[in-house]
């Protein structure tokens, strides 16, 4: 017993000496946990939006107090014309638009009161609860503003779903998994083939050889660079002629902002090949920081709008966020590339950051 107890010892002692492992083992489930807990919310929350209201009186004021008041809604903007709000859209300042009818007051006692819903559904699931708590709120403030023992019909709001029509699932998950498939490809991939020459011992004969290190690691990265290219010209294809998803902007742009990424995935390859020893451990970084962020965080199955303000600041700094967002501007709403500025630099910033601490880092360890 004696000795049991005293190989139990030493196999704690050696678990308390490893401090990557201490904080897989406690702190995992902890980020898990609260990653789970808060991201993973269908809720309607925060949505922002833009009115128009010709009419201005007092029920129309109501109803939009009424809107800003509740935690479903903001109100961010008024409009002055349709144009507007479709500029809005276009630029991803808002997610939905209410447009009342001129004297909305008036026609509210005959029943012919008219108020129209504009959403973008990008997001079919997420436009369709949108709708569904504005109309039940629109509904009820209407009826509280009539006098009492007048009775009208309900209001019913027109509701227009802007780029997707048709309610098609497949516009919301297929930018979502273009940048899951190529952050995986390049990042996971490239660390475990650096990793494993490291393991198995040739990465020194690699670089005893004439070539500089820095062009022996990028040779390595090219193939990785080059399978990702061929995965996104079949998930386009796939998508345009099996999903019916169409590529309504500029396709060569959507290629530029899609090579922009694959650089920035495959430096994070390399970041963590370089504090990685095992193909192990690159695996587990790679599957915790990279996998689980990009699919909870990055927008791609829940809305950013409606996770706490401390999750969505760390979202921030998660590449598939933005590079989501782009593919759905200029894949799905068409948008022209001027639109799109905000998220191409964010990932050019996060690209020359990612390769010159990568690349130092790398030097580093190598001598």
């Amino acid at each position: 017993m004696k000795q049991f107890i005293a190989f139990v010892r030493k196999e704690f002692f050696h678990i308390f000496r490893d401090v990557r492992t201490m904080m897989i083992l406690l702190g995992m489930p902890i980020v898990q946990i609260i990653l789970f807990g808060f991201a993973i919310t269908t809720e309607v929350k925060n949505v922002r939006v833009a009115v128009l209201d010709p009419s201005n009186d007092v029920v129309t004021r109501r109803i939009i107090d009424r809107m800003d008041a509740s935690e479903y809604f903001t109100i961010t903007s008024r409009l002055y014309s349709p144009q507007e709000a479709e500029q809005l859209f276009r630029r991803g300042d808002i997610d939905m638009a209410l447009v009342f009818g001129e004297q909305f007051a008036n026609n509210l006692y005959t029943g012919d009161a008219r108020v129209q819903l504009i959403s973008d559904a990008t997001d079919p699931n997420m436009a369709t609860m949108q709708a569904g708590y504005a109309s039940s709120i629109i509904a009820s403030a209407g009826q509280e503003m009539l006098p009492p023992g007048v009775h009208a019909a309900a209001i019913i709001p027109q509701v227009k779903l802007l780029y997707n029509p048709q309610m098609k699932s497949a516009y919301n998950f297929v930018p979502g998994v273009m940048g899951l498939i190529l952050m995986l490809i390049c990042a996971m991939m490239t660390s475990i083939s650096i990793v494993r020459e490291k393991e198995t011992g040739t990465m020194e004969i690699l670089l005893v050889s004439p070539m500089k290190p820095l062009f022996i690691i990028f040779a390595k990265a090219v193939p990785y660079f080059v399978l990702s290219f061929v995965n996104l010209t079949t998930v386009l294809l796939l998508s345009v002629y099996v999903l019916h998803v169409p590529v309504a902007g500029s396709l060569f742009w959507l290629v530029v902002v899609s090579l922009l990424f694959i650089f920035v995935s495959l430096a994070l390859g390399l970041l963590i090949s370089t504090v990685t020893r095992t193909q192990v451990a690159a695996m587990l970084a790679s599957g915790l920081m990279l996998m689980m962020p990009t699919m909870l965080l990055s927008g791609m199955i829940f809305p950013i709008e409606s996770m706490p303000a401390i999750l969505q600041g760390f979202s921030a700094i998660i590449p598939a966020r933005w590079y989501i967002q782009a593919v759905r501007k200029l894949m799905i709403e068409g948008v022209d590339i001027s639109l799109v500025l905000t998220e191409v630099c964010i990932l050019s910033v996060m690209a020359v950051l990612l390769i010159t601490v990568s690349i130092k880092k790398f030097k580093s360890r190598l001598e």
